[in-house]
């Protein structure tokens, strides 16, 4: 699977629902470009999970919205409920360390830790 660019008005409807892994980038800036294979390469290993990308400065109201402060900024969803967020960039196998945990998550129990506002 490829990536798909998100802006604000589709963000709220593709972190919905399954895993969403969403990558703030901006693309002039080195560690941006840095991560982007990585992202993409995990796109292609893992075709059932949405892997999806915003420009932080064509987006700059939805990235100040979700509480990203630098690029490039991971987060991921899952089932409409945000699982993971970290500023920087990760290395491949922790990639995959981190879609096995997310994927491993007992949503229930998660929901009923941090229920929803």
């Amino acid at each position: 699977m490829t990536t798909v660019a998100l802006s604000e008005r589709d963000f709220a409807a593709t972190v919905a629902s399954g895993i969403v892994l969403v990558d703030f980038r901006a693309a002039w800036y080195g560690p941006s470009r840095g991560f982007a294979p990585v992202f993409a390469a995990a796109a292609e290993r893992h075709p059932d999970l949405v892997f999806a990308t915003v420009d932080a400065e064509a987006e700059p109201a939805l990235t100040t919205a979700v509480g990203v402060r630098a690029v490039p900024t991971l987060m991921v969803y899952r089932d409409g409920v945000l699982v993971f967020a970290e500023p920087g960039s990760l290395p491949a196998d922790s990639v995959e360390l981190l879609i096995a945990t997310i994927r491993s998550l007992d949503m229930a129990a998660v929901r009923e830790q941090f229920p929803p506002t």
